[in-house]
């Protein structure tokens, strides 16, 4: 016998809610897989729907260079946290957190799947773990911001290296964004760390998080052949209309991949085919960055990128009991990883 309780069934057991993590590698083919789950989990009465974990999907307008699903690639999935923000807009991962927690939760509510799709270890790590950040100071920001434009980043990494070493040695040259931040924290709290918190999730239910792979010459390769479509398919004219809607004024869209090479040509410090060629690298650099911050944690289980059957896995693996969490230990990253 069973009585109604709050709108559900005394004696009767609601399964868990779940969450599914797609992480891997640029160009590895996350966004179309997301997309395929979806459409076959919907057919078998289980909807789903994307939480995009990409920062720079958030820009309306930054469409080619950040590679965003069209409309005709989301295959009506509905796919949430994408151009939510005007490109003069900073991009904050705390800000990111709480607007995906509330995607989720809502998901969850509607028994739906979400299906995490992205971007960075910190922003994956962010929504699915027990994760708090520093406080801000938008004068102390403003005040680094503005050593950055005076400097450069070369010399701003330098001055972090000498107040903290070891934030410098996580931190790349060149990754203005990251080195501002590290500054501000320090000046905030007397100390800066690298080290990402527990390995603990902090979504109910059951979190699946799965990584695709691909051997290092065919992300290389695919990631080329991305670059030369985007300019095929007109990057260089998207940054220029967003130029005129005030993309260089963006502190966190004008250092994106792709967008920072080609506003750099359109200021005449590079030829166009060094733009595209430092994108390429560029972009290899940040895949080869994502996989070995991705490789630390043991609770992603692999599979190979290129497997006809990548559904019917996933399939299989959610449909699995959950198994215990990986024991808390220490999260070392390697030089150039990414910081709070």
């Amino acid at each position: 016998m069973t009585t109604k309780v709050c709108g559900r069934l005394e004696g009767v057991s609601t399964p868990a809610p779940r969450t599914l993590v797609l992480v891997g590698a640029t160009a590895s083919g996350k966004s179309a897989l997301a997309v395929a789950y979806a459409l076959s989990s919907a057919a078998q009465g289980r909807p789903a729907e994307v939480v995009n974990a990409d920062s720079m999907l958030v820009y309306r307008g930054m469409d080619i260079g950040t590679a965003k699903p069209t409309m005709a690639e989301r295959g009506g999935v509905p796919h949430h946290l994408i151009d939510i923000a005007e490109i003069a807009e900073t991009a904050s991962v705390a800000e990111f957190q709480t607007l995906a927690r509330a995607v989720i939760a809502d998901c969850h509510a509607r028994g739906v799947l979400p299906i995490v799709t992205g971007g960075s270890a910190l922003y994956t790590r962010a929504i699915t773990d027990e994760f708090s950040f520093p406080g801000t100071d938008p004068q102390r920001r403003a005040y680094w911001e503005a050593e950055l434009d005076r400097l450069g980043a070369p010399a701003l990494h330098a001055l972090l290296a000498e107040r903290a070493p070891q934030a410098a040695a996580d931190i790349l040259p060149g990754n203005g964004r990251r080195i501002v931040r590290a500054l501000e924290v320090i000046d905030l709290t007397g100390e800066f760390t690298s080290q990402l918190p527990s390995w603990r999730y902090a979504l109910p239910g059951t979190v699946l998080q799965v990584g695709l792979e691909l051997d290092r010459a065919t992300m290389d390769e695919r990631i080329a052949q991305r670059v030369e479509r985007m300019w095929a398919d007109g990057f260089v004219e998207e940054v220029r209309r967003l130029e005129a809607r005030g993309l260089r004024q963006g502190r966190t869209a004008s250092r994106a991949l792709g967008y920072r090479q080609v506003l750099a040509y359109l200021a005449g410090e590079s030829s166009e085919d060094q733009a595209r060629q430092a994108t390429i690298t560029g972009t290899r650099r940040f895949a080869r960055k994502q996989l070995s911050w991705y490789r630390r944690d043991e609770r992603i289980r692999w599979l190979p990128a290129g497997a006809p059957d990548l559904v019917e896995r996933l399939a299989g693996m959610l449909a699995e009991p959950p198994v215990l969490p990986v024991p808390e230990r220490d999260w070392t990253p390697s030089g150039g990883g990414e910081s709070l």
